[in-house]
């Protein structure tokens, strides 16, 4: 649990900046940061995880208020808003960084993100069977400054219009009870 009542979810789910983009418009989300985590070589940077020697992933630190969004709602968007059923792929992104992962705080975490894999695999929306690691969280690098708040700072970037810009759309058809 983080600081005043909020906590602390970490996500893995392709491109940081696709999925960043999509958390910072969730109603009681009150940051977003993305780094890495779930690797082995301590403070990487960006082009050392790029090569998909390090073991990181590329994901988002969220902090949220319980009493507006919970863990589940959370996890709800992230399964909806990316393939978790791709292994170390999200669409043109291939390699370990850009794996599906929930990096759980605390054994309310865990449990509730097997459940909502189970939800996700017992559902038509996929085809194939979640293939997202469920593993404790152990320790998030922040990433550079300038993946930091990406497509809100270069939203006429060619990536952002066509990568980001469905996902964001996505979110808001899909969950209007949760955003921003």
């Amino acid at each position: 649990m983080a600081e005043n009542n909020l906590a602390i979810a970490t996500f893995a789910g392709g491109c940081f900046w696709c999925t960043e983009a999509v958390f910072q418009r969730l109603r009681g989300v009150k940051s977003v940061m993305s780094g890495y985590t779930g690797g082995s070589v301590p403070n990487p940077t960006y082009q050392a995880v790029c090569t998909g020697t390090t073991g990181h992933a590329e994901a988002l630190q969220i902090t949220f208020d319980p009493s507006e969004i919970s863990y589940e709602q959370l996890l709800e968007v992230h399964f909806a808003t990316h393939d978790p059923t791709t292994l170390n792929r999200q669409g043109n992104d291939v390699g370990p960084q850009y794996r599906s992962g929930v990096f759980y705080h605390d054994d309310s975490q865990k449990i509730a993100a097997e459940k909502a894999i189970e939800q996700v695999n017992a559902s038509d929306v996929y085809r194939d069977p979640v293939v997202t690691e469920v593993t404790p969280f152990e320790v998030f690098y922040d990433a550079e400054e300038y993946h930091q708040d990406f497509y809100n700072r270069n939203r006429t970037y060619p990536y952002c219009s066509v990568l980001i810009d469905p996902k964001v759309e996505k979110l808001y058809k899909s969950f209007k009870d949760v955003t921003a």
